[in-house]
């Protein structure tokens, strides 16, 4: 038999007993070498290949081998990557009576895992995201990832895809957010092309869903996500899921399709520490080309603890007008650059007021006057907050200033908010919102 048409056998044998996503991961990347009346040779691209085929599947190889040509012959794995089956022409590879489509995801390559900076906020994800490379659809499966703003989740989510498609080039790896994902269904069927929508989203190796949160309250795309996710579950496709709380959290998801979110591994991503956001604006300046003292890159860390996203566009604000006024990057330099912080706010308490009113669309009047209203209460409490800690006003001060209240209720308030940015997450995300519009006033 032709060595071209027998690996074409023994690939048709061997495809209905492993998963899609290791099939065309592991099998697809090989290529039949020579083959004599003592062995056959197959050719990988690597050695870390090799020693997976053998590893894993070094039985089932001989014994579909045997079957064709009924002989025992030895397996011998060469690395030779000249030897690689290249893409075929139009992204369609044959294989007897079968295709593979190949497809080429939109996967931001800056978004790695080789630069993504692990502390000890993030270290368990980051130990399941390596463990998903090296065994898709099997390590954790779902793998959610779950944290507040800028903490990294879509950075980790997208290295998994990078890391996966560099190993494994003809993976199809599907990346989109859930909003991408509804947009696709209604569009699907409005054009009544259901198929197609299914054929890209239940046919993907890998599937990454950025912010299933905003899942919520859509019953229709429910439905369609809940058969999609069943599907490529049962084939052993590997699905990767991020949001900004866990599933029982989020109001309007049904349950069942909640029950499929916690099924896997999920993971808490909080804030990064001091540590790791030193070691993030390190890695930024050595990615920028960028040298600045350790002292500087302590005090904007020590400035910022929100999220990283925060702190990277700090850092680049910094370099930028460091530069346009030839400042060298001294802490004197750099401070008045810090205004934005929990310590270094220079305002007045009336733009608090103000930024507050304007957020919450409230009136002055009825913030710092005696109604309580329930929509009153968290304004009011992230007002005794901010001034507290951020403007160093007195508590006797901030209760004169809201109408004259007593300061055992600006105590109060101040240590409610204190609470509950431990852990309810729209009060984080809502505090970071209001002093990124503090610190545009200055």
């Amino acid at each position: 038999m032709e060595t071209t048409q027998l690996w074409k056998k023994l690939l048709e044998k061997i495809k209905p007993q492993v998963s899609p996503i290791n099939f065309r991961g592991w099998f697809l990347q090989a290529s039949i070498g020579e083959i004599n009346d003592k062995k056959i040779v197959i050719y990988v691209p690597t050695a870390f290949f090799a020693e997976q085929l053998k590893t894993r599947y070094f039985d089932l190889i001989q014994s579909a081998t045997k079957e064709l040509i009924n002989q025992d012959l030895s397996l011998e794995f060469k690395v030779d990557s000249s030897k690689l089956v290249k893409e075929a022409p139009e992204d369609i590879f044959e294989l007897g009576n079968f295709q593979t489509t190949i497809a080429k995801p939109a996967l931001n390559p800056k978004y790695n895992l080789e630069n993504f900076v692990v502390g000890l906020t993030n270290n368990v994800a980051y130990a399941a995201a390596q463990a998903i490379v090296q065994n898709p659809g099997t390590a954790y499966n779902p793998l959610l990832l779950y944290g507040g703003t800028g903490v990294g989740k879509t950075h980790l989510m997208l290295g998994i895809g990078n890391a996966l498609l560099k190993k494994s080039p003809r993976l199809k790896i599907i990346y989109s957010s859930s909003e991408t994902f509804t947009n696709d269904y209604v569009e699907a069927i409005q054009t009544r092309k259901m198929a197609d929508l299914r054929a890209r989203y239940r046919r993907a190796d890998v599937l990454l869903i950025d912010d299933i949160q905003f899942f919520s309250g859509r019953d229709s795309t429910q439905e369609e996500f809940f058969h999609t996710f069943n599907e490529l579950q049962t084939k052993n496709s590997q699905i990767v899921l991020t949001s900004d709380r866990p599933p029982q959290e989020i109001a309007k998801i049904e349950d069942r399709l909640k029950s499929r979110f916690v099924g896997g591994l999920m993971v808490d991503i909080q804030p990064p520490d001091f540590d790791t956001r030193l070691a993030i604006l390190k890695a930024k300046c050595i990615e920028k080309g960028e040298i600045l003292p350790e002292e500087t890159l302590k005090l904007i860390a020590s400035s910022l603890d929100s999220n990283i996203r925060e702190l990277e566009g700090k850092l680049i604000q910094i370099i930028q007008a460091l530069s346009s006024k030839n400042l060298p990057p001294t802490i004197e330099n750099i401070t008045p650059y810090l205004n934005g912080s929990t310590k270094n706010l220079r305002i007045d308490y009336k733009k608090v007021l103000s930024v507050i009113c304007e957020h919450f669309d409230l009136n002055l009047k009825d913030l710092t006057g005696p109604k309580r209203q329930k929509g009153l209460v968290l304004p009011r409490h992230l007002i005794m907050y901010i001034l507290t800690e951020d403007l160093n006003l007195t508590v006797e001060k901030i209760g004169q200033i809201l109408g004259n209240r007593d300061h055992t209720t600006v105590m109060h308030g101040r240590d409610k908010i204190k609470e509950l940015i431990v852990k309810d997450r729209e009060v984080q995300k809502l505090l970071i919102d209001i002093k990124q519009k503090l610190s545009t006033l200055n």
